[in-house]
């Protein structure tokens, strides 16, 4: 966390003229402030102790919901640029999926999906965040989909764009299946029971095409997604998301592709 940070002092003291700085902001001071903000980093990595009000763009140590977006992306930068990751007993974790203590240990990508913050989905997901279960509960596209239920198929967009958005960083649906209750069925040992699944449960959704059948076990996947899902998971072991896309040697049409800018 100390050479996390370091960053973030190298960059304020720079632009700071000592001769600027009154009795009352004294470099100490500031060094005291960014103090108590790695405390409070250390139980939620990136967004701290009030995680739901950094997202929301409200009651923050920031200004408004931009410059909290702004600085989402420094830290998520510099983060990537020194490797950095963080440990938890025997798991380590990128600092972009560090589990917030202030929202039940549950995943940042959780936590943005319930708030419906497609903006800042998009910055998490662009640089690699994991959409995998957490301590809160399964996958996080199921929650998505269970909530879309909800609305009789009155989706609010939000919503809409945070599934199409984690669809695109996913090679498919991983729908949770409890093989026990069609044991009465005697199905055959390699059934198709992602495909099962989504019809019984979320048939809705997908007769109104908001997850495409390719993704979710109707149809085979297309080679170019699973090509972009395997070139981003390369990228994301070599710290280079999202930034390493631009350097490949790819049309800009194939970077923004791997970049979730286009489906």
């Amino acid at each position: 966390m100390d050479s996390f940070m370091d960053f973030y002092f190298e960059e304020v003291f720079v632009k700071l003229n000592r001769d600027s700085l009154n009795e009352r902001y004294k470099r100490r001071e500031l060094v005291e402030y960014f103090n108590s903000v790695i405390t409070g980093c250390a139980k939620g990595a990136i967004f701290g102790t009030s995680a739901p009000f950094f997202l929301a763009g409200w009651k923050s140590d920031f200004m408004d919901k931009e410059e909290n977006v702004h600085a989402l992306v420094f830290f998520l930068d510099h983060a990537t640029n020194a490797n950095l990751e963080w440990k938890d007993g025997d798991r380590s974790y990128r600092f972009i999926d560090v589990p917030l203590e202030s929202c039940g240990k549950a995943s940042p990508v959780r936590v943005v999906i319930q708030m419906g913050a497609s903006e800042i989905l998009m910055i998490l997901l662009r640089f690699g965040a994991r959409i995998t279960s957490d301590h809160v509960s399964s996958n996080p596209i199921e929650s998505i989909l269970d909530r879309l239920n909800e609305y009789n198929r009155k989706y609010p967009y939000e919503l809409v764009t945070c599934l199409k958005l984690t669809m695109r960083a996913m090679p498919h649906l991983n729908l949770t299946v409890n093989k026990d209750a069609y044991k009465h069925l005697e199905l055959p040992e390699d059934y198709n029971y992602q495909r099962k699944v989504a019809l019984e449960k979320y048939g809705d959704i997908l007769n109104d095409h908001l997850v495409l059948s390719s993704r979710c076990g109707l149809k085979p996947v297309e080679l170019k997604h699973l090509c972009r899902c395997l070139i981003r998971d390369r990228l994301w072991q070599n710290f280079e998301l999202p930034f390493g896309i631009y350097k490949l040697p790819i049309p800009m049409s194939l970077k923004k592709y791997l970049d979730l800018l286009d489906d």
